[in-house]
């Protein structure tokens, strides 16, 4: 009997070499925290940085809620990375709802208390689906607040990046533009928002180099452990969730530790693919869960550097 193109697919995968055989762990990784809302989840964060640390992470971030609705707790998390845990930690900084006085009053504190990285986002209104409306005396763009911080103090600026297009652009290539237009106003690098397909990350890394664009790009990562709450980000930000990431996690509400093991696959298959592509730099989105991002990273090759081993 004649084997069909998926069998022939399924006996190469059965002599195939193992993903993850002999890695050297050249990669750099960085991480994405949330602020803590409450004693609890001070400690959370704190185990998390902690367990991360040993990594040797390029950059830690912190992120910033809509409206600036974390502004203090942001601030107060990001100068205890950088004082105590001795990491470089970038702030995230948004458009919303802040005057040009007030992000650069935000922006002098943050550079008198060590920070020297801001991750730059026009930021939504905070509901879903809202369109974003600028600040009557604020930037209308992201372009314009890395143009504006650069202004203020040499930071070392991060803007997002979307390899399957932001809700809000008219088009892939106009998303595209947008992007240069942040990294022409001074951005270092672009940060992409999570993705599940190596395809629309390598798509989109093309189309940047067509463009013009020559700053690095990380891939974001996100090991999903509930795919409805992935859903509701990917809603927010026009990444797109494959139907059989459903059949994986179906049955395993209930079962924690299994659905730990099938996201650390999931998510370290896509790392691995991305690194056969030639990726080397990867960004993790933790949701201050330091397990999984830790797991991938071993996959990798990473291994505890320093005083940290």
């Amino acid at each position: 009997m004649t084997p069909t193109l998926d069998q022939l697919h399924e006996y190469r995968t059965a002599t195939d070499m193992p993903l993850f055989s002999g890695l050297p762990g050249d990669v750099a990784v960085s991480f994405e925290f949330f602020p803590p809302k409450s004693e609890k989840m001070e400690e959370q964060l704190w185990d998390a940085v902690t367990q991360l640390k040993p990594l040797g992470p390029s950059f830690v971030s912190v992120t910033y809620g809509a409206g600036g609705s974390t502004r203090e707790r942001t601030h107060a998390t990001v100068a205890r990375i950088i004082g105590e845990a001795k990491l470089p930690a970038a702030a995230h900084l948004t458009c919303v709802a802040a005057s040009k006085a007030e992000i650069r009053e935000v922006a002098e504190h943050y550079w008198e208390a060590g920070v020297r990285h801001i991750v730059a986002l026009r930021g939504d209104a905070g509901e879903p689906g809202a369109p974003f409306t600028p600040h009557p005396e604020g930037y209308a763009s992201a372009a314009e607040l890395v143009s504006g911080l650069k202004a203020i103090a040499p930071f070392e600026i991060s803007v997002a990046a979307y390899p399957e297009t932001h809700p809000d652009a008219l088009s892939p290539q106009d998303d595209i533009d947008n992007l240069k237009r942040k990294l022409d106003a001074g951005a270092t690098r672009a940060i992409s928002q999570f993705f599940f397909s190596p395809e629309a990350f390598f798509r989109f890394r093309d189309a940047c180099a067509a463009s013009g664009i020559d700053a690095p790009i990380l891939p974001g990562i996100l090991p999903v452990t509930n795919v409805a709450q992935a859903r509701k980000f990917a809603a927010a930000c026009g990444a797109s969730i494959p139907a059989w990431m459903d059949g994986l996690f179906e049955g395993l509400d209930e079962k924690p530790a299994a659905r730990q093991l099938v996201a650390a696959t999931v998510a370290a298959e896509l790392c691995r693919r991305l690194y056969a592509g030639g990726v080397r730099d990867f960004h993790f989105y933790t949701l201050n869960r330091p397990e999984l991002a830790y797991a991938i990273c071993h996959m990798l090759g990473k291994r505890p550097v320093g005083d940290d081993a």
